[in-house]
């Protein structure tokens, strides 16, 4: 066994001493301080060289001064041992400062540097999280400082895998409001235990969990999931997580992980049935996009305990400024657009439409005498074959073939136009029967003006322009979007042509250049989904009602002729719309008046005052939930 030297083993003390960080160097320095002003003044007073024989104590006082300012042994007296001594004392502690306030300023500097770091704890309660980074989270973000902004004290907390500064300064560039709502970044990972400790998990009201922006984004959302129920120190009760899956098969791992804590959107097949569903529809798209932004009217539950025992018609027309649109059954089933002879009852909620969850209030009026001299027995006009236009290819267009094909009458026609440098496997829609569409699929450069004016586009009742987000990264195949856009636009004004377009873009700051105003140019990205994320989040019963709104299978909004519910020319208020439209077992949910098509929201109405007067015209159309 081979011998360790003294000074060998003085450096080993003094190496692990030093690493334990600026509290341990501060007492090693406080340490040698002692040990100087002791060793002088013993020296001092053994030898009786102090001329004012002032004895251990004052020496040693007086020494304790000299390593804190050298200043105080300028006035000295006394013979050379003495002021040697004196002089020793002092230029030990001038060492000795001189490394403490380095020490400190390094101690300083490394807590400051933590701090930008972003691994601090985040001592809040009630909050909501933001697990991952993408381009949606400033969409979620400005819904829920929206969704917060009654609220005194709220709370956003952000933790991704970036710099913190950077994130915030991100951040309030785009959203330099923030209202009521705190957002706080922390940088860390969203699948570490450890990381998720920073943000303190277990006291948030919602979590959010946004897919990173690259190759199997999926994997990601679910081990984040895996990260939270499955933790050893997690809460007791359940959590409200909220998330994005790209990949419809990857849909049954994450609820077996997550169970009845997690709510998951598929972001594609989402998109696609917007897509199907906005495209037939002028005007649709406003609806929707006020129904699912905080920034307007929104969808809510409420017990109301005055409503039971009465039908589903009677309560239409109990709120003044809310619009009643399904009920919420003691066992948690949602229904829209029930039955109008559905009683309420005990432990049911209402669904309505209103601006906030504190404007749900029931008018406490009788419900209002309708004039049934103003109702229309007009039928309900079954429109002729349809001719859709989708040009560009990703995974989602399969889907859009099969809504669209439950949505168009028999003998319509869907057409495919897919640049030529693009693999496909054609079988995905041209291997499936189609019951009311015939399908064709054909090669072209989709942005070529030339091959756009020779489609004969006057013949097409709406078109579609898909993303090529399976080949090119998010900026190329929104650039190809945008450039398609801009020749169909082009084309319609300068022709006259009627048909609807909806584009998909990926990156939000595109949509942001190419939005317009017209209500029968839409455009889908994921903004939608990001609105979505932060309805949910705060109520998560929204996700059945989302899953009932754009399923074919349920109810859905229609925007119909209002001649088909009530007398043109007349005027009304919106009770006599509630009731005609519940004559045929629907929903009024608003109107669209054509004589302001050319306005932001492009004339649409959601949930207006039921009594203010109102005159359609033979143009103007009625909003409602049905179920075809």
């Amino acid at each position: 066994m081979s011998d360790i030297s003294f000074r060998k083993r003085l450096r080993y003390w003094f190496d692990n001493t030093t690493s334990r960080g600026t509290g341990a160097m501060i007492v090693m320095l406080f340490a040698a301080t002692l040990v100087l002003v002791t060793l002088v003044a013993a020296f001092v007073t053994s030898t009786g060289v102090d001329p004012d024989q002032r004895g251990f104590p004052g020496v040693a006082w007086a020494g304790l001064m000299r390593t804190l300012d050298a200043g105080t042994m300028g006035g000295d007296e006394g013979g050379p041992a003495f002021l040697l001594a004196m002089l020793a004392v002092t230029i030990g502690g001038i060492f000795i400062v001189g490394t403490l306030i380095g020490i400190i300023t390094n101690g300083i500097d490394a807590k400051l540097e933590q701090i930008r770091k972003g691994r601090s704890f985040v001592a809040e309660s009630d909050h909501t999280i933001i697990l991952g980074w993408s381009s949606q989270i400033f969409t979620v973000i400005t819904e829920l400082v929206e969704a917060n902004a009654s609220l005194k004290h709220a709370c956003v907390a952000v933790l991704a895998e970036r710099d913190k500064v950077e994130m915030e300064d991100e951040i309030r560039s785009r959203i330099p409001d923030t209202k009521t709502t705190r957002v706080v970044c922390r940088t860390g990972c969203p699948i570490e235990l450890v990381d998720l400790e920073i943000v303190n998990h277990r006291d948030a009201r919602a979590i959010i969990i946004l897919p990173p922006e690259g190759e199997n984004p999926d994997s990601s959302v679910i081990k984040s999931v895996l990260a939270l129920v499955n933790n050893p120190g997690r809460r007791k009760e359940p959590y409200h997580i909220v998330g994005v899956l790209r990949d419809p098969d990857n849909l049954t791992v994450a609820e077996m992980v997550g169970g009845d804590e997690v709510q998951l959107i598929l972001a594609g097949d989402m998109i696609a049935r917007i897509s199907a569903q906005t495209c037939r529809q002028s005007g649709l798209s406003v609806v929707y996009t006020e129904l699912l932004d905080f920034g307007g009217d929104e969808i809510y539950f409420k017990p109301e305990p005055a409503l039971t025992g009465l039908t589903y018609r009677e309560a239409l027309h109990a709120y003044e400024d809310s619009c009643l649109i399904g009920l919420r059954n003691p066992d948690g089933s949602v229904l829209l657009n029930p039955p109008m002879d559905s009683r309420i009852t005990d432990g049911s909620m209402v669904v309505v439409i209103s601006e906030d969850d504190d404007t749900i209030r029931l008018s406490g009026r009788p419900a209002p005498a309708v004039d049934s001299s103003s109702f229309s027995t007009e039928p309900r006009p079954h429109g002729g074959p349809e001719r859709t236009l989708i040009l560009g290819w990703n995974q989602r267009v399969p889907i859009v073939a099969r809504e669209l094909d439950g949505y168009v009458n028999p003998g319509s026609e869907l057409t495919m136009i897919v640049d030529p440098e693009f693999d496909l496997d054609e079988s995905q829609v041209l291997g499936r029967e189609y019951r009311n569409s015939k399908v064709t699929l054909s090669r072209g450069d989709t942005t070529d003006r030339a091959l756009l004016d020779s489609l004969d586009l006057a013949s097409f009742d709406h078109v579609i322009i898909q993303s090529y987000s399976d080949a090119l990264d998010p900026q190329q195949a929104d650039a190809r979007t945008l450039i398609s856009l801009l020749h169909l636009r082009n084309i319609r004004e300068k022709s006259g042509y009627s048909f609807s377009i909806v584009s998909e873009m990926l990156d939000d700051r595109n949509r942001e250049l190419a939005e317009v105003t017209h209500a029968d140019d839409f455009i889908v990205s994921d903004k939608l989904i990001s609105l979505m994320l932060a309805q949910v989040a705060e109520n998560r019963e929204l996700k059945a009602v989302f899953r009932d709104l754009f399923d074919p299978e349920g109810s859905e909004v229609y925007i119909r002729p209002a001649s088909m519910y009530v007398k043109t020319g007349v005027a009304m208020d919106f009770h006599t719309v509630v009731e005609a439209a519940a004559l045929r077992g629907e929903t009024a949910i608003g109107y669209r008046l054509m004589s302001e098509v050319d306005k932001p929201q492009g004339g649409i109405v959601v949930n207006p005052d039921k009594s203010g007067a109102v005159t359609f015209t033979g143009r103007d159309r009625i909003i409602v939930l049905a179920e075809d």
